[in-house]
């Protein structure tokens, strides 16, 4: 099914792309390949075939949340490279 110019430029400008003559020529071979392929799964029997969203079964791999016990203050102001009793010290960013 092959593309024609034309329409690969109505498709390169909703887009938005800027394709030079050479590319126009390129993409209408190689998208009208990738639709040849689509056509040949068309002619595929799937009559009887579940749709599927992926074609492998998958679990959720994520983790539940859970609460846990926070860390304490000093643990978590050991690592800083300054601070004072209970605070980070970060520079100033902002100027006057």
């Amino acid at each position: 099914m092959p593309l024609s110019v034309e329409e690969v430029e109505h498709i390169a400008w909703l887009a938005r792309l800027g394709l030079s003559e050479a590319e126009k020529a390129r993409m209408a071979e190689q998208l009208g390949g990738i639709l040849e392929h689509f056509q040949t799964l068309n002619e595929l029997d799937t009559e009887g075939v579940a749709p599927t969203a992926h074609p492998l079964q998958l679990a959720n791999v994520m983790r539940r949340d859970e609460a846990r016990t926070p860390c304490g203050r000093e643990a978590l102001l050991a690592n800083a490279p300054e601070r004072d009793e209970q605070h980070f010290i970060v520079p100033r960013i902002v100027e006057e």
